[in-house]
């Protein structure tokens, strides 16, 4: 599928158009990328496809995904494309999923192994349509991966389960991994508009809840600036990650991927992201990754000390 059949495939879920009345914010200069080399790229996109993977680098129209690309790495999007939420602010498609596809974990062993990945971020869409939200079919992926590479080190982007936390966790308690990752994505006052179906004290207990119970995993999530949020209802926000134990934040701008998201409410200046870098490890934060690009596995094996 080409990129303008998938893009309008997308659009075609997205039944209500949101009135963005105000013309959009011009983006800035620190907001340009430079194209990599594409011999790599298409090289990775391949190997992807062969085995029939997909990657949220490509479905959440990532904006670094050519550099990732380009090292040679990228993070994993299992249990489908196709996502039972309709996020304003997120690109991946929504609406009824397709099965669960039983040879995925060994696929995506495979891949990560021919990709000669020592560090690999595997995240999903979310699964409300199944009773355990997906984290078995997490935990067959990690047991899959590790049989091969031992030594690898993985993190889980993990959706918050919603109704299904205890299930959830009992699966994850038996992931053999380094960190676990679940974004709060944006301050509690937005919930409503940004994240429909989901719960700001819902997320924070499932990160709670996890590190509690496997102290020895570190934690982490991130927050997307540009929705409408004051710096003031950050600097609450990074208060109530860490006061709910999380070791590590990443903080990046929001940037809509089309008429039909949430537009971009300001642009945030790389000195502000600074001083919320600043903030976030004053208050204990084991590492805080602020910038405009800055997205939550983006150089992922960089946010840890192993």
């Amino acid at each position: 599928m080409d990129k303008k059949t998938r893009a309008k495939e997308k659009l075609a879920r997205i039944p209500i158009k949101i009135n963005n009345t105000i013309p959009p914010l011009k983006k800035p200069k620190w907001l340009k990328t430079k194209l990599p080399s594409i011999e790599k790229i298409q090289e990775i996109d391949q190997l992807i496809k062969s085995k029939s993977l997909v990657t949220v680098c490509e479905e959440a129209s990532c904006p670094n995904l050519p550099e990732c690309y380009s090292r040679g790495t990228a993070t994993f999007m299992i249990l489908g494309n196709k996502c039972t939420r309709r996020c304003s602010f997120c690109d991946v498609a929504h609406g009824k999923p397709d099965p669960i596809d039983k040879s995925e974990p060994k696929n995506l062993a495979d891949a990560i192994e021919k990709m000669n990945l020592k560090y690999a971020v595997i995240t999903s869409v979310d699964r409300d349509d199944l009773l355990d939200g997906g984290s078995e079919h997490f935990l067959n992926c990690v047991n899959e991966i590790k049989k091969k590479q031992k030594d690898i080190k993985l993190e889980l982007l993990v959706p918050d389960f919603r109704g299904r936390m205890e299930i959830a966790l009992a699966n994850l308690n038996d992931c053999n991994i380094q960190v676990l990752n679940h974004n709060i994505e944006t301050i509690p006052r937005l919930y409503k508009q940004a994240r429909p179906g989901s719960d700001y004290k819902w997320s924070l207990s499932l990160l709670a809840k996890y590190k509690k119970m496997r102290p020895d995993v570190l934690t982490k999530s991130g927050i997307m600036l540009g929705l409408g949020e004051t710096d003031e209802e950050i600097y609450q926000t990074l208060k109530d990650l860490r006061e709910n134990n999380v070791d590590i934040v990443t903080i990046g701008q929001y940037l809509s991927p089309s008429e039909y998201h949430l537009r971009v409410d300001r642009y945030v200046t790389p000195e502000q992201f600074n001083e919320f870098s600043k903030y976030a490890l004053e208050i204990g934060f084991k590492n805080a990754v602020c910038g405009p690009l800055v997205r939550s596995s983006y150089h992922a094996e960089e946010h840890v000390n192993f």
